[in-house]
């Protein structure tokens, strides 16, 4: 008996099986979740998977569109760092108004980044190691703006880190929430719909490849460190929402979390393949654990970072075999 269509195609798309795996993944864990904790599955429990993980969110769209053109970025924790307290520097120490200062935290977070994309494009400079120096400058920068925690109480800023938008039932989102949903609809658009994006995927799956197409390579990779820096600094500003202060220890270990969320989310990370809609249920994904581990109540906080390092080695091993497999079941040419 064969298999329906639609099945059929998913096992022969090793991109779609992960991302229906890691969606599949996430409703077995909620309905879990609501199996042995009562009040599990309120809506309010899931918006707050996206409340309390929004900068991440933002960070990991930009990590998205770095990791599918086959580099990585090291630097996004310590520029979400730099981000709160330059914001809180300009706002608290010399009176800036927020609607004034986040536009240049904005532009510096992408001019920094697409600094580090012309180094590694023009001086073929691996990602690992710019970005790497990147993270030591953004924490360092951050660090001498100011040793202490900077607090936010500018009523502007304190008004839009208190904003609950309704939804009905009770619920409510938060507004870098809806900050960070507009980033996945932007960055899916940029993804699926624009020659940028498709220049990125090109770039990703064979950069001699794209450059026989006439892509603008060059171009496009410092624009995926340019975009992968503003969504840093966006999501240090949605962090000073959040927080209501900046500091340079901000967002320690940010990096990881949204490499994980990105390939637990289906992306590969040889590059080439990946969706920012696996990127969302990959950061949903990692928040529905930490939610998990706080209802049950009796085990260490650490068990989230055990199960986040299980589940993203058992993605790496997952997209291996479906990458094998792929490659098994496509038409061998004949020989000349």
């Amino acid at each position: 008996m064969r298999a329906p269509g639609f099945l059929s195609r998913l096992w022969r798309d090793p991109r779609q099986l992960s991302l229906a795996i890691t969606i599949g993944l996430f409703v077995a864990m909620s309905v879990a979740g609501g199996v042995m904790y009562d009040g599990f599955l309120r809506p309010q429990v899931f918006l707050n998977l996206l409340i309390d993980n929004a900068f991440l969110l933002i960070v990991a769209v930009g990590m998205t569109f770095v990791i599918v053109s086959g580099g990585i970025d090291l630097s996004v924790g310590a520029v979400v760092a730099f981000s709160t307290v330059l914001l809180a520097w300009l706002v608290q120490v010399h009176g800036w108004h927020p609607l004034a200062a986040i536009p240049l935290v904005l532009a510096l977070g992408a001019a920094f980044g697409a600094l580090m994309g012309t180094l590694i494009e023009r001086y073929r400079l691996q990602p690992f190691v710019v970005t790497l120096a990147g993270m030591f400058l953004a924490r360092g920068a951050a660090t001498l703006l100011s040793v202490e925690s900077i607090g936010i109480d500018h009523a502007f800023h304190v008004a839009v880190a208190n904003l609950r938008i309704p939804l009905g039932g009770g619920a409510s989102l938060s507004a870098g929430a809806v900050i960070a949903l507009l980033v996945v609809a932007g960055g899916a658009v940029l993804a699926g719909m624009t020659r940028f994006g498709r220049g990125v995927y090109a770039i990703g799956g064979s950069e001699a490849s794209a450059l026989l197409m006439g892509l603008p390579v060059a171009a496009t990779r410092v624009g995926v460190y340019a975009l992968s820096g503003f969504c840093s600094a966006l999501a240090g500003v949605v962090y000073t929402f959040y927080m209501l202060s900046g500091y340079s220890l901000h967002a320690t270990g940010l990096e990881l979390d949204a490499i994980a969320a990105v390939v637990i989310g289906g992306t590969l990370l040889a590059g080439g393949s990946g969706y920012v809609l696996g990127t969302l249920f990959g950061v949903l994904v990692l928040g529905l654990i930490q939610t998990l581990i706080v209802f049950d109540g009796t085990l260490s906080s650490w068990w989230t970072k055990i199960a986040i390092g299980g589940l993203l080695l058992a993605f790496c091993l997952l997209q291996q075999l479906l990458v094998r497999s792929s490659r098994r079941r496509a038409p061998q040419e004949p020989p000349a």
